[in-house]
């Protein structure tokens, strides 16, 4: 499975490219960040956005994006900025017919780290071993990235049979008698 982990942020978003299959050895096909001028205005900076995971995308032809869910904080304008860059993602993966997986970031890190709280310094060594990298990507936002895109390839297959399991459930319940 090749996923593009998307780190959503209007002045740096993360981008990362893995390849693999749960339980065996990664890959990382490509890390960066999409970088916005701050003073730009914000449809511009939306299509700059755009833009550069349209350049992922074509380049690196993943199965699946994988976005980080975006979360309440108390700086409205960041989240604002955040959720704008995460539809963006999100549009570019749908108008091509890709899949998108959103995981929280307590998700990712749990799954990058087995701590749910793990700092940004854990998660780029974890990143940084996982991929056998000679050094954690920079800036943060990039590993934040990788590791998006590390926890769908090992959530993927338990979260596809969850989602059998219940709409076969689903369909047994139909099927019974009132």
């Amino acid at each position: 499975m090749r996923v593009l982990g998307v780190d959503p942020g209007l002045t740096r978003c993360g981008v990362g490219v893995v390849e693999g299959v749960a339980g065996r050895p990664l890959t990382m096909l490509g890390v960066g960040v999409v970088r916005t001028p701050v003073d730009a205005e914000l449809g511009l900076r939306l299509v700059a956005v755009e833009r550069g995971i349209e350049e992922w995308l074509d380049e690196h032809r993943p199965e699946v994006v994988a976005v980080e869910r975006v979360f309440s904080q108390h700086n409205v304008s960041t989240v604002m900025g955040t959720a704008q860059a995460s539809a963006v993602a999100m549009l570019c993966a749908a108008r091509r017919g890709l899949p998108v997986a959103l995981h929280t970031p307590s998700e990712v890190k749990a799954a990058v780290t087995g701590a749910g709280r793990a700092d940004k310094a854990q998660v780029a060594a974890m990143v940084t071993r996982l991929l056998r990298l000679s050094a954690p990507p920079k800036p943060a936002d990039a590993a934040d990235a990788l590791a998006l895109a590390i926890c769908h390839i090992w959530r993927a297959p338990a979260q596809n049979r969850l989602q059998q399991a219940l709409a076969q459930h689903a369909s047994a319940v139909k099927g019974r008698p009132s």
